[in-house]
């Protein structure tokens, strides 16, 4: 009897030892992260339409040309740019408050509706500097090792997705603007575009915004 008491009481330390020891293997599956939501594009648009469309259009393109036309963008480079006007690593007073104001979902809801959105065309308004713009987008400036703008955004400006920006059609004083606060080091959050826009003057600048604004 002993002996069958003694079997009896290891088997049931056995039972409680394993019990415990699958219980957080247990636990740890019930709280597994669950996958991300999937972009909700009708939110997306309501979002949009509360928070954005005032500056950039009801339809992502901006009808003023010191904001910059969204439709169309690669939404990976949009929900980078909401994350970092949010963390402050792009600083900009009026998007930070827009940005700080939108959950991650949010971001990635109006940024996917932005890009189901066609772009406007646009065109170059300066004869004389457009020649000028078109041979820097598409060969650089090799005596200050300045590459070509198509390399990145590629010969018609569509960029390429979730690393480099759709430029085409863009409003040319957007792109002024941004340019030569990447040169002057206002805006610090590419710090390819600081190196690149670090050797090119105001005129170059112009001329490259302009040629930018025609292409489709």
């Amino acid at each position: 009897m002993k002996l069958i008491a003694h079997l009896f009481l290891a088997a049931a330390a056995s039972f409680s030892f394993s019990a415990h020891a699958e219980a957080p293997k247990t636990e740890a599956a019930s709280h597994s992260p669950a996958p991300p939501a999937k972009p909700d594009l009708v939110r997306g648009e309501a979002s949009y339409t509360a928070v954005c469309a005032a500056c950039h259009g009801a339809d992502g393109n901006s009808g003023t040309p010191a904001n910059p036309k969204l439709a169309q963008q690669h939404p990976e480079y949009l929900v980078k740019q909401l994350h970092e006007f949010k963390s402050g690593k792009r600083n900009n007073a009026v998007m930070s408050g827009f940005a700080s104001s939108l959950s991650d979902q949010d971001m990635k809801n109006i940024s996917y509706w932005l890009a189901s959105k066609k772009s406007k065309l646009g065109f170059a308004k300066d004869k004389e500097l457009v020649a000028l713009g078109e041979r820097i987008y598409r060969g650089g400036i090799a005596d200050r090792q300045v590459p070509a703008c198509a390399g990145c955004h590629s010969p018609n400006g569509a960029g390429i997705p979730s690393q480099y920006p759709r430029l085409g059609a863009q409003h040319a004083d957007y792109t002024v603007t941004q340019l030569t606060a990447f040169r002057d080091g206002v805006r610090k959050n590419n710090l390819q575009m600081t190196q690149v826009a670090a050797k090119m003057n105001d005129r170059e600048i112009k001329a490259v915004a302009d040629y930018i604004a025609g292409l489709r």
